[in-house]
């Protein structure tokens, strides 16, 4: 069975959505990008995706909502936000221990999602 390498990805910034997508897809990620939580959620597939990577502040339904609402459905998968802005960390964390600050390279992205996918299998 190959390794997952299915990545949920949602920011409503397009040209971030896009550029994350395409790097990560150059790591050889599979990517499904989504600049609506909406629309993120409303294809979710259960049991598909390794790792999501959740914008915090998003129209619609913030990051932190949308995490809650793919919990319903999927248990194992693990969440990452991502964030602009400074975020209160302690609130954040409650959720989960992932936090991706942006601007960040796709190498280190790379990074930080492998070790995210190694961790707590």
């Amino acid at each position: 069975m190959s390794e997952n390498k299915n990545i949920l990805l949602v920011d409503d910034e397009t040209d971030i959505a896009l550029a994350f997508s395409l790097g990560l897809e150059s790591y050889g990620f599979l990517v499904d990008a989504y600049t609506s939580s909406i629309k993120a959620l409303a294809n979710f597939k259960s049991d598909f995706y390794k790792l999501a990577l959740l914008d915090i502040k998003i129209p619609e339904m913030d990051g932190i909502a949308l995490y809650e609402k793919i919990r319903e459905k999927d248990k194992k998968i693990k969440i990452c936000f991502i964030s602009a802005y400074d975020v209160d960390y302690h609130i954040v964390k409650e959720y989960s221990e992932c936090i991706i600050k942006k601007p960040i390279t796709i190498e280190d992205l790379v990074k930080k999602i492998n070790t995210e996918m190694q961790e707590k299998d």
